[in-house]
């Protein structure tokens, strides 16, 4: 794809999340208009939170939704998933310093001023150019990580983000969709991704109904966020929450069966 192409695409789909998940879902040929969509307000780092660049997590999106067309097993299917999101992440570390979006922007999206610095001054070129840099290379490493071996036990893998999709109604196709983002996508320990996944699944019934309109505020994500922060003891970070990195995906199906996690997973499908 060429960075002109990436270029347009960006400013057509509005948001870097929605960019990211639309351009490899069409590179397989899984067009998925509404979770797509639903994607957007993981852009700015979780809500304006500044943590996981948007490119990731609508990545990480793409890189489920072929997961589940590829294998019948759910948990051959979010092994999968998970491998293909660390792959991913590693890439993207090679096209930049860090994944976090307030370090990347060197911008707090939480604040009106520096928002407006950011579209002012020039820095969302910033965003635009590290987009169009990166799409070849994140196109060829999803083919890449989705052929990577799967560990021998990854029919009993598990995946927090998956875990509360499911919770909350979703069907297996979104738990697996949503597969990556756990331990801090692909495993990387930063913003929580069942946060991320519960907001998504928030946003996807929206956009279905015709009620989703994206916006920097939202009452409904105000109330996510204290629920979950009350829950993690106001802890954001998937490390820090859970005490460590998880290495594996047999680490953290463990965490998830022994009790791990259950408190969070708890509030945050409760939410509607």
């Amino acid at each position: 794809m060429s960075k002109l192409k990436v270029r347009r695409t960006f400013l057509k789909k509005g948001t870097c999340s929605r960019t990211f998940s639309y351009i490899l879902n069409r590179e397989f040929g899984n067009p998925k208009e509404a979770e797509e969509q639903a994607i957007d307000p993981l852009a700015g780092g979780i809500y304006q939170q500044g943590y996981q660049c948007g490119m990731l997590w609508g990545a990480a999106l793409a890189l489920g939704t072929e997961a589940y067309r590829r294998k019948e097993e759910q948990g051959e299917a979010i092994a999968m998933a998970l491998i293909a999101t660390k792959h991913m992440v590693e890439s993207f570390l090679t096209k930049s310093n860090s994944t976090e979006c307030e370090e990347i922007t060197e911008t707090d999206f939480g604040s009106k001023l520096q928002l407006a610095k950011y579209m002012l001054t020039g820095k969302a070129i910033g965003c635009f150019n590290l987009a169009a840099k990166w799409a070849p290379d994140a196109i060829e490493v999803a083919h890449q990580g989705l052929a990577l071996e799967l560990p021998p036990n990854a029919k009993e893998s598990k995946s927090c983000a998956s875990e509360v999709v499911k919770r909350m109604g979703g069907s297996d196709e979104e738990a697996v969709m949503v597969a990556g983002f756990a331990g801090g996508i692909g495993f990387r320990g930063s913003g929580c991704g069942a946060l991320a996944a519960a907001m998504w699944k928030i946003t996807l019934e929206l956009v279905k109904k015709g009620e989703w309109k994206y916006s920097l505020s939202n009452p409904t994500f105000d109330e996510l966020i204290e629920k979950f922060y009350q829950a993690s003891d106001y802890e954001m970070e998937c490390e820090k929450i859970c005490g460590k990195k998880f290495d594996t995906i047999q680490e953290h199906t463990d965490h998830l069966n022994n009790g791990g996690c259950k408190n969070i997973i708890d509030s945050l499908a409760q939410t509607r």
